[in-house]
């Protein structure tokens, strides 16, 4: 029996090849998309999940309270781990990890080592990171020690065993590598090539480690299993007024410490991490997933039904010979299965070949392989549960068709049936226009981010990191003017920070509008005089640094106008000649520069401030003309290499930088324009089934309408406008959808572009042309028929 459902499954649709292959392709290419979808969901998920103890480990995030603003920060004071654990006996483990960056030197060979951290032997507690050889414990606790990753062992020696041996750090500190560790998993939130032992920071400043008030690490605890961490959550206040200190409490500081549960750090959380996802986004995403295959299930159902009335004898001559209703549904409901399953094996081949390409447009490799982690089974299940929901309907249609009425040629097409289908289709566009519109407007975001005025200039800006080597530091000005004198270098300046990347936070004294000293916690960039000329930023009010004034090296510093809005100057010039006290150095604001971007435009502009500083400097950036840019390269690192032959030549252009800051927008970007236009494709694939279904079914009334003088514009029309009105139907349901789901994704920018009337009406209209060209290329096709054969054939 089942062998003869699958021989006349397979002859039905050999007989009917263009509407199967319809609805292989659509069913293939939605499958795939929404498999490949399924990938990046359950991998932006699955972050930090490959811990042992993941559900027993928590960050210790802090909020700061200053008499201005208060700070959401990732981050927490150094001390806190151990202070935390000593008072609460019940933390099992506490671990704290540090950013760090070593010029890195093995025999003559030298690199740059941005990928490393300050780590202790407790991560090992915490975290799942394989050892593969060496000592994590005893050993790591000692100063100069290292840990390497499979990677990073094999960039510095090689197929040598790095156990043992050891490596310069910023060419004066050997440190010796004592473990061995398998690379990270790239669904980790925190990712490193190399840990230095914190017992190395101990030895170097042991102050780093014991200020309640350096906020330069992320601290992580382990609680029991099954410990309830609302428990600790609510004795956080009594820990802090224990530790919290006169010099804090004079300053106006107020600290709150909670804790995060480790599976929220990179989805959930918005208080930084060094990396981290949108939970909006993934969302987003999975619904776009159910679409497409509501879209291939809808065209399935489509052109199932609409064809019931050419299967309708067949049904009843099987009813005469005594065929039953459960065995008309199974048969059915075979070739469903059948279809689909074969639309499986096209996707599996598409995803394979895809898969690549996609891990390109997501920005990271979601999977190697759609083998790994039962991936390929997972989809021939979604292809069987397609199979069967989608044909669940036409099966049951079909099946129950009464014999008598359709041996005796009274069989009509159902109203219900017609309802049903025109029903389809208008969700199926109110699906795709809801995407055109969430298309236009993630465009449009995107383009205003990285076309908006930054208040600054980012173009041909190249910057070179030296990382805060003191020994080039002591010499900048020197290397400085030497860059300056390469052809097609048209200016240089050293900083700590550039806009984008890397700026310090400062807590601050400035005096306000009333006179007195408020604190505040400001982002701070140490500069040279040449820094604000050549980013051409523009000065509100006062002056910006300059060597006539002898004091501008110790006691000046220039703010911006949001750190004047904040102490209440309405007019920036009234802030100019105030006091400030920070990090040791007292003296008066010299000058306010106009608002800029120094962040990404998802921020509101953050208060900041500007100080010459020659030992903060960590990077020089050259303004370089946009002729012969590879030639100007090419000379400037020649040039370093004499320069500077101790370190090596590592640079990025500004606006490269400036632009990192979107990524994770960028690739939602990419991914959502790129599944929309497959939704859309596999909503005018059903409609050109249903189309040209319909137009086979008017046949003979096109061949009369012709012999009576009907032109083939009329029949055009004719054909195309019941789609059309269902499209018009389908734009006045999509917009107030998609209003709503744009305008939520649209509020994690602080800037962002208005939801402009002018998308709505492009996006309906983009609809209607994408139906009639579908449409009318079969309606077109059949007008020009010659109505002789047409009405011969009937």
């Amino acid at each position: 029996m089942i062998k003869n459902y699958i021989k006349i499954a397979f002859r039905n649709l050999w007989r009917h090849k263009g509407f199967s292959l319809i609805n292989i392709i659509g069913l293939a290419v939605g499958m795939t998309a929404a498999f490949l979808i399924f990938m990046y969901v359950k991998f932006e998920l699955s972050y930090d999940n490959f811990n042992e103890k993941s559900d027993q480990i928590y960050r210790v995030v802090s909020d700061i309270k200053t008499p201005t603003e208060t700070l959401n920060w990732g981050s927490s004071i150094a001390p806190i781990g151990p202070a935390l654990q000593q008072d609460y006996p019940e933390i099992k483990a506490n671990t704290r990890i540090f950013g760090a960056g070593f010029l890195i030197q093995r025999g003559d060979s030298k690199f740059q080592e941005n990928n490393a951290l300050f780590a202790e032997p407790s991560l090992f507690k915490m975290f799942t990171f394989p050892v593969i050889k060496g000592d994590v414990d005893k050993a790591f606790s000692l100063p100069n020690t290292v840990i390497l990753t499979e990677k990073a062992a094999k960039k510095y020696f090689g197929s040598e065993n790095p156990v043992g041996q050891s490596l310069i750090l910023d060419g004066k500190n050997p440190a010796s590598v004592v473990a061995v560790i398998k690379d990270v998993p790239s669904n980790s939130h925190f990712k490193f090539d190399m840990l230095v032992s914190i017992a190395t920071i101990a030895k170097q400043s042991k102050d780093r480690l014991s200020q309640w008030g350096n906020f330069s690490n992320f601290t992580y605890i382990l609680l029991p299993k099954g410990y309830d961490a609302n428990k600790l959550q609510s004795r956080m206040k009594a820990f802090v007024d224990r530790h919290y200190t006169a010099a804090d409490k004079k300053q106006g500081m107020d600290y709150s410490f909670f804790l995060e549960p480790l599976k929220d750090v990179y989805m959930v959380s918005k208080r930084g991490a060094p990396e981290s996802g949108n939970l909006y986004n993934v969302r987003i995403f999975s619904i776009i997933a159910v679409f497409i295959l509501l879209i291939a299930c809808i065209n399935f159902i489509n052109l199932t039904t609409a064809r019931a009335t050419e299967r309708a004898k067949e049904v009843g001559i099987r009813k005469v010979i005594g065929a039953m209703k459960q065995q008309l549904t199974i048969q059915f409901l075979s070739e469903s299965v059948i279809l689909c399953l074969i639309s499986f094996l096209f996707s599996a081949l598409f995803s394979f070949l895809l898969l690549s390409l996609f891990n390109q447009l997501a920005g990271k490799v979601i999977s190697d392989s759609i083998f790994h982690h039962g991936y390929l089974f997972q989809l021939f299940l979604i292809a069987c549960i397609i199979g069967l929901c989608a044909g669940l309907y036409p099966a049951l249609v079909l099946s129950n068709f009464k014999p008598v009425t359709i041996l005796k040629g009274r069989f009509s097409k159902s109203t219900k049936g017609i309802l049903l289908r025109k029903g389809l289709v208008v969700t199926q566009f109110t699906i795709s226009i809801v995407l055109i519109i969430g298309t236009i407007v993630v465009y449009n975001q995107l383009s205003f981010m990285r076309n908006q005025s930054l208040g600054f200039q980012k173009n041909q800006m190249l910057t070179i990191d030296f990382s805060g080597d003191s020994a080039i530091q002591s010499r900048q000005e020197i290397i400085k003017n030497e860059l300056k004198k390469i052809p097609n270098v048209l200016g240089a300046t050293a900083s700590g920070a550039i806009p984008g990347f890397g700026n310090s936070v400062a807590y601050s004294e400035i005096q306000n509008q009333a006179g007195a000293m408020q604190q505040m916690n400001m982002n701070m960039y140490d500069i040279d005089y040449d820094f604000i000329p050549q980013f051409e930023m523009k000065l509100a009010a006062g002056r910006i640094f300059s060597k006539a004034f002898g004091t501008d090296t110790t006691q000046a510093i220039v703010i911006n106008e949001a750190t004047a809005k904040s102490l209440g100057y309405r007019n920036p010039a009234d802030a100019v000649g105030r006091n400030y006290s920070q990090w040791g150095r007292t003296g008066k604001i010299i000058g306010v520069l106009k608002d800029f971007h120094f962040q990404s435009l998802q921020e509101t502009v953050k208060p900041l401030n500007m100080r010459i500083n020659t030992r903060g400097t960590g990077a020089f950036t050259l303004k370089i003309a946009a002729k012969e840019v590879p030639a100007t390269i090419s000379a400037i690192q020649s040039r370093w290499k004499t320069l500077a032959p101790e370190r090596p030549f590592n640079y990025v252009f500004v606006d490269e930088t400036f632009n990192k800051q979107y990524a994770s927008e960028v690739t939602f970007g990419n991914l959502f324009v790129n599944f929309a236009v497959l939704a859309i494709f596999i909503s005018c694939l059903g409609l050109l089934g249903l189309a040209s279904y319909s137009t086979i079914q008017r046949t003979r009334e096109i061949g009369i309408r012709k012999v009576l003088g009907a032109s083939v514009s009329g029949i055009v029309n004719m054909l195309s406008k019941e789609f059309l009105i269902l499209v018009l139907i389908s734009s006045l349901i999509a917009f107030p959808i998609a209003w709503f789901a744009m305008h939520n994704w649209l509020q994690d920018f602080a800037y962002r572009i208005t939801i402009s009337w002018w998308i709505f009406v492009f996006a309906g209209v983009l609809a209607l042309v994408i139906a009639f060209t579908t449409v009318s290329f079969q309606a077109i096709k059949a007008a020009l028929m010659n109505p002789v054969k047409s009405l011969r054939s009937e």
